[in-house]
C-alpha cells in the first residue's frame, strides 16, 4: 500500500461514513468510483463491505428505533432477493453496465421529481417498493450503490429526515449483513482486503459521528434539497465512468 492507494481509499470511506450518519445520502455513491482511481472497484467493494458494517451499527444506535417498520416490511425481503440474484449472475455482470443502470436511474429520478411532481412514475404503491427494493438489494451487492434505487420508492412518501435516516439505516445494515456470505463466497473477503479495512476503521467510525452532528444543523427542505442535487451529480459521475 502507497499514499496513492491510502489516500484514495480513506476519501471513499469518509465519503461513506458522512452518509451513514446522515449527511445526504445519495454522496455515498461516490465512495466506489473513488477508491477506483486507486484500486478495481471490486477490491473497493470488498475493503468496504466490513467498514460499512461497522457504520451501520454506529449509525443504528445513532437513529434507533427511528425507522418505519411497514416500509421495512417490504424493503428489506425484497432487497435479498436482489441480493441472491446478483450473487447468482455475478460472474457474468459487467461493472459498468450497473454504473451505468444506477446512473441512469439517478438522473431519471430528478429529472421527473423536479418537471413531474404530479407523475404516476413516482407514485409511491407497494409492488413500485417492491421492485425497487429488490433493485436497490442487486446493485448494492455489486457496487455498493443501492441509494438511487431505493431512494425511487422512499423520497416520494416525504418522510420526515429522522423517520428517512431511521429508515436507510436499518435498511442498509441488513443488506450489508446479508452481503457477508456471497462476499465470502467469492473472496472479495481476502485477508489482503480486511487488512486494508482494519486500518481504516478509525476513519470510518469517526465520518459517521461527524456526518450525525451535521444533518442536525441542516434543515429538512435543505436536506433533501441536497439530496436531490447530490443524486444528479452522482448520476453523471456514475454514467461518466461507464462510458
Amino acid at each position: 500500500m502507497d499514499i496513492y492507494f491510502l489516500f484514495f481509499a480513506s476519501f471513499g470511506v469518509i465519503v461513506f461514513g458522512l452518509s451513514k450518519g446522515g449527511f445526504p445520502g445519495p454522496i455515498s455513491m461516490l465512495a466506489v468510483p473513488i477508491m477506483s482511481f486507486a484500486m478495481s472497484p471490486l477490491k473497493a467493494a470488498g475493503i468496504l463491505l466490513p467498514l460499512l458494517l461497522v457504520m451501520d451499527v454506529i449509525a443504528l444506535y445513532l437513529y434507533w428505533n427511528k425507522w418505519d417498520m411497514k416500509l421495512l416490511k417490504i424493503i428489506i425481503p425484497s432487497s435479498i432477493i436482489g441480493i441472491v440474484i446478483g450473487g447468482i449472475t455475478f460472474q457474468y455482470t459487467s461493472e459498468n453496465q450497473i454504473r451505468l443502470l444506477v446512473g441512469i436511474i439517478a438522473i431519471l429520478f430528478v429529472l421527473i421529481s423536479i418537471y413531474q411532481k404530479n407523475s404516476s412514475l413516482l407514485n409511491p404503491t407497494k409492488s413500485k417498493g417492491v421492485f425497487w427494493s429488490g433493485v436497490a438489494g442487486y446493485t448494492s451487492f455489486l457496487i455498493h450503490a443501492g441509494n438511487p434505487p431505493i431512494n425511487f420508492y422512499v423520497l416520494p412518501l416525504k418522510l420526515d429526515k429522522l423517520t428517512y435516516l431511521g429508515t436507510m439505516t436499518m435498511t442498509f445494515f441488513v443488506i450489508n449483513f446479508v452481503k457477508i456470505f456471497p462476499y465470502y463466497y467469492f473472496n472479495l473477503l481476502a485477508p489482503s482486503n480486511l487488512k486494508v479495512s482494519f486500518l481504516l476503521f478509525p476513519l470510518a467510525a469517526i465520518s459517521v459521528v461527524i456526518g450525525f452532528y451535521i444533518q442536525k444543523f441542516i434543515s429538512e427542505k435543505l436536506f433533501f434539497n441536497i439530496v436531490y442535487i447530490l443524486l444528479f451529480v452522482s448520476g453523471f459521475k456514475l454514467i461518466f465512468d461507464a462510458i
